[in-house]
């Protein structure tokens, strides 16, 4: 999501129950930007806006509509104060 760093997507996310990273997982807990992001040479503004999105065998069609959902309304508050 371009302009809303990491960080803060991280805690909005992490208030409505849902946990994501912003780091590869085999750098969790790093705060160090991504070497896979790095590799692909985006840009640091961007790479830092950058969050990583796991789903697992327990994961519900239901868990992706809340992500969504819930990602959809921090980018639309994010526009707002932007505007």
């Amino acid at each position: 999501m371009p302009n809303v760093a990491s960080a803060s997507q991280l805690a909005q996310l992490d208030l409505a129950g849902i946990a994501v990273s912003a780091g590869s997982a085999c750098s969790s807990g790093s705060m160090k930007a991504s070497r896979v992001l790095q590799a692909m040479q985006v840009p640091a503004e961007l790479a830092g806006s950058v969050i990583r999105v796991s789903f697992g065998p327990r994961t519900t069609a239901e868990d992706v509509a809340r992500f969504a959902a819930e990602w959809r309304s921090i980018k639309d508050r994010a526009s707002k104060a932007a505007a």
